[in-house]
């Protein structure tokens, strides 16, 4: 399977980026057409933007058919983002405002969104508008063709970064690395959060553990060792323009690995007791 990707994409680190072809995994479910996509959108102090994100998703996905609900999960903003998801869903009707709390971090909207998501698809995206919504559209169509999980790539041929701030490009790197080597997969940007699932993936990754920005680990890693088809395709990210960056690196090391470790363990010693049962296999 390929896809004919727009040239002239701006990269940052092309030294470190991994040139490799879309990873497919062949799809073991019936294909079966989608109905609803839910897009979930963690916010915390996102004043500055998540009206433009809501906006700019919604006419895209608007113009390419899809229907679906955009989920945005206010994390405990001290700005305004709140009342701003409330006069934007008085103009976009398909725009789910929800309150995470008490307890707050990212893992723990994202699960406040699932519970409040409705769709049949699910495509978790940043606030900042880091990620490119014309991707969502991509992911929606590729996981029409059959695949329970797509995950995108900002580091294989076709894919890009654009002003990513070097330490951070070096760790990521580093840290996909090791997670490639211990999980024996082709998937290069594990850590990345934008990634699209078909609901029932969601539901047989449960209980999930994470309640921070591990959660983007946690979720394809499960997915993938319990037996969900997945392919991955190149997508495009850039730095926010406003705001401040939730993650904090220094603070998410030990619980990366945590993560990383537990998935592992239930990889080689689990004896595949959770492993999605009675899979069927689609020919093509």
């Amino acid at each position: 399977m390929r896809f004919n990707i727009p040239s002239g994409l701006k990269h940052v680190g092309d030294t470190m980026k991994t040139e490799m072809p879309v990873v497919t995994e062949r799809s073991s479910i019936a294909a079966e057409s989608l109905r609803l996509l839910s897009v979930i959108i963690p916010a915390r102090d996102e004043a500055g933007c998540i009206a433009s994100t809501v906006q700019h998703l919604h006419l895209e996905l608007t113009l390419n058919g899809i229907p679906h609900e955009i989920v945005v999960v206010d994390d405990g903003s001290t700005d305004h983002t709140w009342q701003i998801l409330h006069e934007t869903a008085q103009r976009i009707e398909e725009l789910v405002p929800v309150q995470n709390g008490p307890s707050h971090g990212f893992g723990r909207a994202l699960q406040r969104g699932i519970e409040a998501a409705s769709g049949d698809a699910v495509v978790f995206m940043m606030a900042d508008e880091s990620d490119d919504c014309r991707d969502v559209v991509r992911y929606w169509n590729v996981m029409n063709e059959g695949f329970d999980c797509v995950f995108g790539s900002r580091f294989m041929k076709g894919g890009g970064v654009i002003d990513y701030p070097r330490i951070k490009l070096v760790i990521n790197r580093m840290a996909n690395a090791f997670i490639r080597f211990v999980f024996g997969i082709r998937l290069n940007d594990t850590t990345n959060a934008f990634k699209a699932y078909r609901r029932e993936v969601i539901d047989g990754c449960l209980p999930i553990l994470s309640p921070h920005f591990n959660i983007t680990v946690e979720l394809p890693l499960k997915a993938i060792v319990r037996g969900y088809s997945w392919t991955t395709i190149p997508i495009t990210w850039r730095n926010r323009r406003t705001g401040v960056a939730k993650l904090k690196i220094r603070e998410m090391g030990s619980r990366y690995f945590f993560i990383v470790a537990t998935v592992w363990l239930e990889k080689y010693f689990s004896r595949g007791d959770y492993r999605r049962t009675a899979p069927q296999t689609i020919t093509s």
